[in-house]
């Protein structure tokens, strides 16, 4: 029966690329919001006025990260690093201004957390083959595996 089938690379594949797309999408919307409609200025008011410290910094930092971050989602792209920048943003936005709320929208922490599931597995799992980060692994030469129990297996192949 095809539910119980072993996934296959090219759904798995395909499975993260749509991944990278929606979330790499909703970030580059949301910061773009913070950078092209409320500003820098517009930014650290907000994050003042609901208690983020260091608005003036953190502010503008958060909407850089959400919208390049976003776009390096999406093009599978340092996917990792940006994933996890996107999974500290979340995490930060869950603590400071979603929990109080309870976990229901609008203003409740469940959309934050569903995000913030989805970088993290980006951050471990990578972008996948459908990638730059992909394309970029396929120029650089790999290392030989100097692992003991590979030199173990070895041994015992060879005797």
């Amino acid at each position: 029966m095809l539910l119980f089938r072993q996934t296959s690379a090219r759904q798995i594949n395909i499975s993260l690329a749509l991944l990278r797309v929606i979330l790499g999408l909703t970030f580059v919307i949301h910061g773009g919001q913070k950078l092209f409609v409320m500003g820098f200025t517009g930014v650290s008011g907000m994050f003042g006025h609901i208690g983020i410290p260091m608005p003036g910094l953190l502010g503008p930092f958060v909407a850089l990260v959400e919208f390049f971050g976003g776009i390096a989602i999406v093009l599978g792209l340092l996917t990792r690093l940006a994933a996890l920048g996107l999974a500290g943003d979340m995490l930060v936005a869950i603590l400071t201004v979603h929990l109080k709320a309870g976990f229901f929208n609008p203003n409740g922490f469940e959309f934050p957390l569903a995000l913030f599931a989805i970088a993290v597995s980006l951050a471990v799992t990578g972008a996948g083959a459908l990638s730059v980060d992909a394309l970029i692994g396929k120029r650089i030469p790999e290392r030989p595996d100097t692992s003991i129990g590979r030199g173990l297996d070895q041994q015992r192949k060879a005797a």
